[in-house]
């Protein structure tokens, strides 16, 4: 942790030993910055000196973490202990308590918030970042093993269905660990899919069957080997309907079949005789209303 405080003095050794004397910290700890030299005047009050002083934090990485924990098992009252097992290629912090309640947590959920927190804390300031791990009674190890059993069972499944087999979300270290399980096993393949905190590892056989859309429907039929649906006969197909022959011109009236109405104030019809296909429309007038010749006019 870097501290930077400015600080004022008659000349400018007069103000770093005042900052020496405020940070309570030994001159090689610090860094001097000299903002203004002050400036003495025949007349008139002179001008102080001022510097800046920055305290570099001596402790590494690793330790910046544990203290950090120490004061977040504090803050939630949790009877644990940190402590800084190594520090070279990774960080790793044990911690110590009396039972592993309320730290672990449902599959590791508390432990790996508080990996989390920790690795952000170890990784502040630094251009390249450096894994940290918080362990418990080896904890990791055991989670290790038990992926990588999950692994193996689900990819053998995955080959005896010829289907893919989607995993539960995991975080980025868990799903590590599947993927470095399976990567040798020459029937299937791993792929992360899904959008953080719910990414998931999908386990997908080499031997993956093709989509049975049949299936679905009771099995391997083709379609319309069901009663139902004949393919001997195609659908909709209607029965031939009989042709309706025009009548003769010497059709009697009472062959039935126009509709007369049955009387002035009814608004019913009846069945009645002939009086012609379509009545006038197509030029058949009845024999009393017949059109008038010429013979006619002239008598």
């Amino acid at each position: 942790m870097v501290k930077t405080e400015v600080f004022t003095g008659k000349t400018v050794d007069d103000a770093i030993q005042a900052g020496l004397e405020a940070l309570n910290v030994a001159r090689d700890d610090v860094t001097v910055e000299v903002l203004d030299e002050g400036k003495k005047k025949l007349f008139g009050k002179s001008s102080p000196a001022e510097v800046r002083l920055t305290v570099q934090d001596k402790r590494t990485d690793g330790e910046r973490a544990v203290d950090f924990l120490k004061g977040l098992f504090e803050l939630l009252k949790e009877e644990a202990t940190p402590s800084l097992e190594c520090e070279d290629e990774r960080i790793v912090i044990q911690l110590a308590a009396p039972s592993s309640k309320g730290l672990i947590g449902r599959r590791g959920e508390i432990i790996d918030a508080v990996q989390i927190l920790a690795g952000a804390v170890a990784n502040t300031g630094r251009k390249e970042y450096k894994r940290v791990v918080v362990d418990f009674e080896n904890y990791r190890e055991h989670r290790e093993e038990t992926l990588r059993r999950v692994a193996e069972k689900l990819a053998a499944k995955a080959v005896r269905n010829g289907k893919r087999v989607r995993l539960e979300p995991m975080n980025p270290y868990e799903r590590r660990i599947i993927h470095s399980a399976l990567v040798d096993n020459p029937d299937v393949t791993t792929k992360s899919e899904g959008k953080e905190p719910a990414r998931y590892v999908v386990i997908t056989p080499k031997n993956m069957r093709p989509y049975d859309r049949n299936k679905k429907f009771g099995g391997n039929k083709k379609y319309g080997d069901n009663k139902k649906f004949d393919g001997n006969r195609k659908y909709g197909e209607r029965k031939p309907y009989p042709k309706r022959e025009l009548p003769k011109e010497d059709t009697p009236v009472s062959s039935g079949t126009t509709m007369r109405p049955t009387g002035s104030s009814s608004t019913g019809f009846r069945k009645s005789g002939f009086s012609g296909f379509f009545g006038t429309f197509l030029g058949n007038a009845r024999d009393d209303e017949a059109p008038q010749t010429s013979e006619d006019k002239d008598e």
